[in-house]
């Protein structure tokens, strides 16, 4: 190895663990909050248009854990194998790993770009719109659909760098990505008159730019992996292992989708505000959620790393490490939240029956969603190290397997609550489960682990 490769290994390998994690988390944490922030800004700006253009915004957001799930993928896939062939210094297997991956991700998106745009009607009716709601939802997801490349292969741009212990690469092209985005939303939306079009032109240059910020270090070889199309695999078992070892994360997100479009489909019930206030509160979560899941980011790399090197103590301290600062930072801000939930949901609109539905849905999240560490954690631990059949398990179990059913069965039984409180019990009944599977894997190590 080069000396540049040397001393990455020396700090993957050697620097304490807490230190490491946050070290990799923190730049994480700050790409993952911005992120959330102009996905919230999007959802603020087009609040003020109107209710069923605020209720678009929640369909679309579906569609875009479509994208995101591709994108994941294929960034956690190949990510994973990346660290790991990187901590037993087998640079070269690493690069065939990110060629191909980036090129899977863009024919990925390139495809359901396609898809979407000659057939945006019953792709929308299948997100969970309403008539009233269609219009608005077409013209937004229409912008999304062509930013479609562009955010699958961001996702594995970005997996990349931070599996290779490069976050603050990947914190730059995301950032501004996100404050590019916010700053168009209102000029497209008010000063040029678009409306719903101004912020879905706002997302897709925003995407188009950030991509390409997140390409350069590669190109200009500041990272040890290299993406060129010379690296493409002809071995189909490398296209298996990416799209395995991914899995867990094509599950959580599609599964999130298919349970935000649940959401859509039950609220449509009760009218297009209980839409828009899932909607307003959806955003809500992933943005509190955001500053622990920056953190736990930060993990995935440090854990694979120091699996592929053979240094399971340190497996251990990190998972431990980052599930109770991840409990802890939830754990305060949700409590904030509780207390100032009506005014939360007031910043968006002001209408009574969204008010009420809003905040009551924001109250049952707050109360819950500090367990989702757990789970997440749980399934990143799985994910990173290649326990491919666990990390699926815990991933769709945090994402779908429970509250699919939940928000089937709950609203025959309390109504609108039903729909409230599905979300957050299935964090609860999650983490809940994830606990015995990690402690029986940490068993399995042994007197295996190595400091």
């Amino acid at each position: 190895m080069n000396e540049a490769e040397n001393k990455q290994y020396e700090k993957m390998t050697q620097t304490p663990v807490w230190r490491l994690v946050l070290m990799l988390g923190l730049p994480t944490t700050v790409s993952m909050l911005i992120t959330n922030i102009y996905n919230t800004a999007d959802t603020f700006y087009v609040s003020k248009i109107s209710v069923s253009a605020s209720g678009a915004t929640g369909i679309v957001f579906a569609l875009m854990a479509i994208l995101q799930a591709f994108g994941f993928m294929f960034g956690h896939g190949a990510g994973s194998n990346i660290s790991r062939l990187l901590g037993a210094r087998k640079v070269e297997h690493a690069n065939i790993f990110a060629s191909t991956s980036v090129f899977l991700a863009l024919a990925a998106g390139a495809a359901i770009g396609i898809l979407g745009l000659l057939f945006p009607e019953p792709l929308m009716r299948l997100l969970g719109s309403t008539d009233t709601i269609l219009q608005e939802a077409k013209i937004y997801g229409t912008f999304i659909l062509i930013a479609g490349p562009a955010m699958t292969v961001g996702c594995v741009l970005n997996n990349i760098l931070r599996y290779e212990g490069r976050a603050a690469f990947a914190m730059v092209g995301l950032t501004t990505g996100g404050v590019l985005n916010m700053m168009l939303d209102p000029v497209f939306i008010f000063y040029c008159h678009m409306g719903i079009a101004g912020a879905g032109l706002a997302t897709a240059l925003s995407q188009y730019i950030s991509t390409v910020i997140l390409l350069m270090p590669f190109l200009k070889g500041k990272t040890v992996t290299r993406i060129r199309i010379r690296y493409i695999t002809r071995d189909i078992s490398d296209v298996k292992n990416i799209m395995l070892t991914g899995l867990p994360s094509l599950a959580r997100q599609g599964l999130n989708s298919i349970s935000t479009t649940l959401v859509n489909v039950q609220a449509a019930a009760y009218g297009d505000a209980a839409i828009a206030a899932m909607s307003i509160v959806g955003r809500c979560g992933n943005l509190l959620f955001s500053f622990a899941l920056g953190i736990a980011q930060g993990f995935q790399p440090v854990c694979a790393f120091n699996y592929g090197a053979e240094k399971y103590g340190r497996v251990k301290k990190a998972t431990w490490f980052t599930i109770f600062m991840g409990m802890g930072i939830l754990g305060v801000l949700c409590t904030g939240c509780y207390i100032n939930a009506p005014a939360i949901v007031h910043l968006f609109r002001d209408e009574e029956e969204i008010l009420q539905t809003g905040t009551g849905a924001l109250r049952w999240l707050c109360g819950f969603l500090f367990v989702l560490p757990v789970s997440a954690v749980g399934s990143m631990l799985f994910q990173s190290i290649g326990k491919k059949g666990r990390a699926l398990f815990i991933a769709s179990m945090q994402s779908g397997l429970i509250v699919i059913p939940l928000l089937l069965v709950l609203p025959h039984f309390l109504g609108l609550t039903g729909i409230q409180v599905a979300q957050p019990m299935a964090y609860l009944v999650s983490g809940i489960v994830t606990v015995p599977v990690v402690l029986g894997f940490f068993r399995e190590l042994g007197s295996t682990a190595r400091n």
